[in-house]
């Protein structure tokens, strides 16, 4: 059976997908037509249905949810890997609802996170993750979420930061900050549901036994980025909530929706958002 995948360039999804997608394991008889896109597009095609399988921020899943189930591999979760909000001079967080905002995508968790944190924070403008550094030392915004590459480039930039997303995150609940998830369709039989989560948690034991280091795929896909700066990056956002969600994987993703949900940034979600809930 084919099934249509979409993932993002950057190292940590290229990574964990890398040995799935081109048969370097066992695929239990599925195939993948694949394509790679920014989460931002990612998002917005999830919620055109059109996708079997695909790479979303969880600010996306509230608005697909009825239409996608959570696999419990693949997950983008940890402590210390939050989106990043900078300037070019030095700024005090209560200045932040004031200034004209870069973000990565309305669907982003970046935005998510500084929607929960700065609701009075209007002014936003949306650009490409990997534009923003450019447009906050240009002068066309006042301060940009970072997320992916950019946060361990940007002091290099001249930029400071004034809020770290995940800290705040941490800071409110104790757990770890849900970014990004792999959906599996509603609509795609139960036994096939399962198997692309035994796969795709096969093709991630696969990259880490390798030692973690960057493979042809990775890095050519990688736009360019240095060697360390791949290396970092996976290090960062693959770790055993990659694996498998586990009990405060989901305690901490229900956390993060059920927060957005009442605070009205997102629309309630489905009692059942797990693959493996009955």
């Amino acid at each position: 059976m084919k099934l249509k995948l979409g993932f993002s360039p950057c190292p940590n999804d290229t990574f964990i997908f890398d040995a799935m997608v081109h048969g370097l394991i066992d695929t239990e008889g599925l195939s993948f037509d694949y394509f790679l896109a920014d989460v931002e597009e990612l998002n917005r095609r999830a919620m055109s249905g059109e996708v079997d399988i695909t790479k979303l921020s969880f600010h996306a899943y509230a608005y697909v949810a009825p239409k996608y189930l959570i696999l419990d591999s693949g997950s983008a979760l940890g402590f210390g890997n939050g989106p990043l909000l900078v300037s070019r001079h030095k700024a005090d967080e209560r200045s932040v609802s004031s200034m004209k905002i870069a973000i990565p995508g309305k669907f982003t968790t970046a935005n998510l996170l500084f929607s929960i944190a700065w609701p009075e924070a209007v002014n936003k403008k949306e650009y490409l993750f990997s534009d923003i550094v450019d447009a906050v030392l240009k002068g066309e915004v006042d301060a940009g979420l970072i997320i992916h590459e950019t946060r361990f480039t940007y002091m290099e930039k001249g930029l400071y930061k004034i809020a770290d997303m995940g800290e705040y995150w941490e800071k409110l609940t104790g757990l770890a900050i849900p970014l990004g998830t792999i959906v599996i369709g509603r609509n795609i039989p139960e036994d096939i549901s399962g198997k692309v989560n035994r796969v795709l948690r096969r093709s991630i034991e696969y990259a880490m036994n390798s030692a973690r280091t960057p493979s042809v795929f990775v890095s050519d896909n990688a736009r360019e980025m240095d060697r360390e700066v791949m290396r970092k990056h996976i290090e960062l956002y693959v770790n055993d909530f990659t694996l498998s969600l586990g009990s405060r994987g989901r305690e901490a993703v229900k956390k993060l929706l059920e927060y957005a949900s009442v605070r009205k940034v997102i629309p309630p979600v489905p009692d059942t958002i797990f693959l493996d809930q009955k």
